[in-house]
């Protein structure tokens, strides 16, 4: 399946996060700060980056350029919630939470992963 770079601010909503996507026979490695992101995207080749909804929008931001800038050909899952609404304009994908079943993430990054990979810029 796909190695899933997952970013947050909340641990628990990243746990619960690793382990819906883990059961769908993902790889996950999780992150919460610059620093941390930074040394993964050295280390791995991400297929996808999910950038949790806790997230401010300021951070979202800095956060997406970031993967950008380190990790050049992996897509980028936008979650966000409805109050808040979608963040990221370069983005490849968006999804509201909380889902109405755990399995929809699962499924997202299924469908997200199955696609032509993203070509590198720069």
């Amino acid at each position: 399946m796909a190695l899933v770079l997952c970013t947050g601010t909340d641990a628990a909503l990243l746990q619960t996060r690793k382990l819906i996507l883990e059961r769908a026979g993902h790889t996950v490695i999780s992150v919460m700060d610059e620093r941390e992101m930074a040394a993964a995207c050295r280390e791995y080749v991400f297929d996808l980056a999910v950038i949790g909804e806790a997230v401010s929008p300021r951070m979202k931001r800095a956060v997406a350029s970031s993967i950008r800038a380190q990790c050049r050909s992996l897509r980028i899952l936008e979650l966000y919630q409805q109050h808040q609404g979608k963040i990221l304009e370069d983005a490849d994908s968006w999804m509201e939470v909380p889902a109405e079943v755990p399995t929809e993430l699962a499924e997202h990054v299924n469908e997200l992963v199955a696609k032509k990979p993203r070509r590198a810029s720069g």
